[in-house]
This record gives C-alpha cells, sequence and structure tokens, in this order.
C-alpha cells in the first residue's frame, strides 16, 4: 500500500513539475509543430528514460545527504550561494536585448535520440526529486530499498511522460 501511495505522489509532483514550459517541454512541442505528433510523442518517451535515471540518481544522492550531517549542511549553505547567484545572472541576462537566431529545420528519424539528449542536458530534475525525497525523508518512515526508489523512479519518470503527452496533443 505505501508503494502505491509513493508512486501516486511521486506521479503528481512530476506531473506539476514538468507542466510548466521548460527545455524539454518547448523541445517537444517544437518537434510536433515542425515534424509530426508521433516524433514529439518518440521525444517524450525518450525524455522519461532519461529522467527514470534522474530520478534514481536523485533517491540516491538524497540517501547519502541524510547519511551524511555534514554533507547536508554543505550542500545547504551551497545550495543558497549558487540560487543568489543564479538569480543574479539571470537578471542582468533578461535587461539584455539579444538577437534571435532561426533554427533551421532538421531532417531524420532521431527524436527518440533528441528527447534523451535534451532530457539529460536538463538537469533541474535531480535537484526536484532531491527535494520530493527530503519531504518524505524528513517526515520519517521512508525507506531508502531497492523496491522504493524503483517505484520512485517509475512514477518520475510516468508523471514526466504524462506532461509531455499533454504538451503532444495540444500542439
Amino acid at each position: 500500500m505505501l508503494n502505491i501511495k509513493l508512486f501516486f505522489l511521486i506521479y503528481f509532483a512530476s506531473l506539476a513539475g514538468v507542466i510548466p514550459p521548460g527545455l524539454v517541454n518547448m523541445s517537444v512541442a517544437k518537434t510536433c509543430i515542425r515534424k509530426t505528433k508521433w516524433d514529439g510523442t518518440i521525444m517524450a518517451i525518450g525524455a522519461s528514460v532519461i529522467v527514470f535515471f534522474q530520478a534514481m540518481t536523485a533517491i540516491l544522492m538524497a540517501k547519502y545527504i541524510f547519511d551524511h550531517p555534514y554533507v547536508h549542511k554543505i550542500l545547504l549553505r551551497t545550495g543558497l550561494v549558487i540560487l543568489v547567484l543564479m538569480m543574479v545572472y539571470f537578471f542582468i541576462m533578461a535587461n539584455r536585448n539579444k538577437e534571435r537566431k532561426n533554427i533551421e529545420k532538421k531532417t531524420g528519424g532521431k527524436s527518440f535520440l533528441r528527447g534523451m539528449g535534451i532530457a539529460a542536458l536538463n538537469v533541474f530534475p535531480i535537484p526536484f526529486f532531491v527535494v520530493i525525497s527530503s519531504i518524505f525523508n524528513a517526515k520519517g518512515g521512508f525507506e531508502y530499498s531497492w523496491l522504493n526508489i524503483i517505484v520512485f523512479s517509475i512514477g518520475a519518470a510516468l508523471g514526466t511522460l504524462t506532461a509531455l503527452y499533454l504538451y503532444v496533443i495540444s500542439f
């Protein structure tokens, strides 16, 4: 019962985390517009495969962080500094006007690999899933067994696939 609850919580958290426009979502939407919905679906499946491994990495990282309090404290301080630096950088970059370049239309049936590549470049799901795993750990009662790790990762991948498929059918 706990595994089913874990699956649905991670599924909906992943679904909600992928709904806002991002690198992977917009790439899937562009593929649907420039090519076909089938290519967009294949790209979404490729991205979801990578999210499975990113979620697994994230939960293993969370396990390591909570097993080592010193690492936990250092990561919190480092994360705060990085967050402030990124905030300043993006505020400065938002004020600059840049020329937009047209992206050339590429042909080929490599949508699955492109989806995997773009999802691999997007490392933001890892901290997202670390935080979600940390929330489960903070409440207590969450064990880092392999079954829970697999259920967590499958829920994350299927939630991502569902959100990306919503982009496919929308465009």
